[in-house]
């Protein structure tokens, strides 16, 4: 049993073969298309059918005993977004015999990926090395380029596909938000590989403004393997944001963490050298549920959504969110143990860990506390849509600049993902104990137009009181509600068949109370322009 309640069915299946790939003007029109040829018999999904019982009926199979022998070979073509024909396992019964078992080449098709019997299928050296997390496989009935109706093995989408730390995504975010490299498989280990580097450029109005080049990057590297009994992955992120100094780089009425024991406003810090080095175990407890443990010397709580740079309806977004501290600031926490429960619908967790924020010193690894604790629910209805709500209490976030103030932190947010459309609406609030409640709303959008130009766009809302740290203000620890709004282009170029180019830029403008003008001016603006290098797009 996978992740997702299924058989682990070919879930290392190679890829489809070239022949069966749309023309480059099949792309272009209908890029949504994919195809894939596999054989199938009735015996096979007979013997299955408890297994797929809950969404295949395959009680009108008892029709057609006499042919549970009989191979076909069979093209499936499937569009997403579009459903299959339903209703056609009805309309089978009426059907002659001729027009099921239609001729084909078999010559053309590749059968290397046949599923065999039982809920196991061979590994394969070529399959995806995240695969579990992209897709599984179901009968399903289809019609072929004639219209007629077709029974095939489908590849669809899984309702959810993993984020940073534990986080849930929507299925449809698998693929298009990291593309994952393969890299094989080495002693039973599935291997898969990520990175970018991103060079930006910064501008920002008024007095309080500043621009800045600079670069953002991040390598991730991930080890799993399917096991009897369940699953076990091995994860580990790294950034040189280190070699940037501790100040960071410019963005407008954004808060959190110090540079020189200072508070840092108006500025992203970066981000520490190990982002994660943690591992997660699930054990299966039935064909549809699992229990599972999570934790590392870095890692990420069961709290908020994914963090930002992994979402993808931020995936082009140049501009860390200036909500950045309601919602993921705990996407690098030293010492993290987690341990919930999973199905393909439903996942409930709970969380140990290190409530202070990472220091200054941006090379090591700081001692972990196991001080600070969150819950979380996860609902994935379908692989479009994805919600969570979770709660922790977080113990002295910012010891630095606010000793002895813990926080309590509640967040929702709900995703959506269509392979081209990517969005997220978020709320947060942090309750300070003592100290009063401060909420923020997120929401961002990516829009990927073709297979090269994307829009993106983010609108925050928050109320502040960090904008003035120096206690001789008159304004100090006075909260403002800003507003920042902010759209984008890029245009993105395949290197090869292993990295991907971006270029692009964004633009933001904020609405703020009139007495920050004096601080701000009256209308502050800025843009960013970046080229980003990945592999694995």
């Amino acid at each position: 049993m996978n992740q997702f309640g299924y058989p682990r069915l070919m879930v290392n299946a190679p890829p489809p073969p070239s022949e069966h790939t749309p023309s480059a003007a099949a792309q272009r029109s209908e890029r949504r298309v994919q195809t894939f040829a596999t054989s199938v018999t009735f015996s096979d999904l007979w013997t299955q059918k408890s297994q797929f019982s809950d969404i295949f009926p395959f009680s009108f199979l008892r029709a057609f005993a006499p042919l549970r022998e009989l191979k076909l070979s069979l093209i499936a073509q499937r569009r997403k977004g579009a459903k299959p024909v339903a209703l056609m396992a009805l309309a089978l019964t009426a059907l002659p015999l001729p027009a099921l078992a239609q001729e084909h080449d078999h010559s053309q098709i590749d059968h290397s990926g046949h599923a065999q019997q039982g809920p196991q299928a061979p590994a394969s050296d070529e399959g995806i090395a995240n695969a579990r997390l992209w897709r599984y496989i179901t009968p399903c009935l289809f019609l072929d380029a004639d219209g007629q109706p077709l029974m095939a093995q489908c590849y669809r989408t899984a309702n959810f596909s993993d984020g940073t730390g534990t986080a849930r995504q929507p299925g449809e975010e698998a693929g298009h938000l990291h593309g994952n490299i393969r890299t094989g498989r080495y002693g039973g280990w599935n291997i898969a590989v990520h990175g970018t580097v991103s060079a930006q450029y910064t501008d920002h109005s008024g007095p309080r403004g500043d621009d800045k080049a600079y670069a953002t990057s991040m390598a991730m590297l991930m080890a799993e393997r399917d096991t009897g009994w369940g699953n076990v992955q091995l994860r580990a992120m790294a950034s040189a944001e280190p070699l940037m100094k501790n100040r960071g780089y410019p963005n407008l009425f954004a808060t959190g963490e110090t540079a020189g024991g200072n508070p840092l406003v108006d500025r992203q810090h970066p981000h520490d050298l190990f982002m994660e080095l943690a591992g997660r175990v699930d054990v299966d407890l039935s064909d549809k549920a699992s229990l599972f443990l999570y934790g590392g010397p870095v890692g990420e709580p069961a709290l908020g959504p994914s963090a930002f740079m992994h979402r993808a309806s931020a995936k082009l977004n140049p501009e860390p969110p200036i909500t950045h501290h309601w919602f993921d600031s705990t996407h690098i926490t030293y010492g993290v143990a987690t341990a919930g429960y999973a199905t393909r619908r439903l996942q409930l967790e709970a969380s140990l860990f290190t409530g202070r924020e990472p220091d200054e010193k941006r090379w090591n690894i700081e001692k972990p506390r196991f001080d600070s604790w969150s819950v979380r629910a996860t609902w994935t209805p379908s692989p479009r849509w994805a919600a969570q709500v979770s709660h922790g209490r977080i113990k002295e976030p910012e010891f630095s600049t606010h000793p002895g103030e813990n926080e309590h932190r509640t967040t929702a947010s709900v995703h959506y993902a269509d392979g081209q459309v990517s969005a997220m609406l978020a709320f947060a609030a942090k309750n300070r104990d003592p100290g009063e409640t401060l909420t923020a709303w997120l929401a961002e959008a990516n829009w990927d137009l073709g297979d090269h130009h994307t829009l993106f766009g983010r609108v925050e809302n928050v109320r502040n009181d960090e904008l003035f740290p120096n206690h001789l203000s008159p304004l100090h620890d006075t909260p403002f509600r800003v507003t920042k709004a902010q759209a984008g282009y890029a245009y993105r170029l395949p290197l090869g068949e292993l990295f991907g180019l971006a270029l692009g830029g964004s633009v933001s403008t904020y609405f703020k109370p009139d007495a920050l003008d004096a601080a701000y001016g009256r209308n502050p603006w800025g843009y960013t322009l970046f080229a980003r290098l990945s592999l694995g797009h």
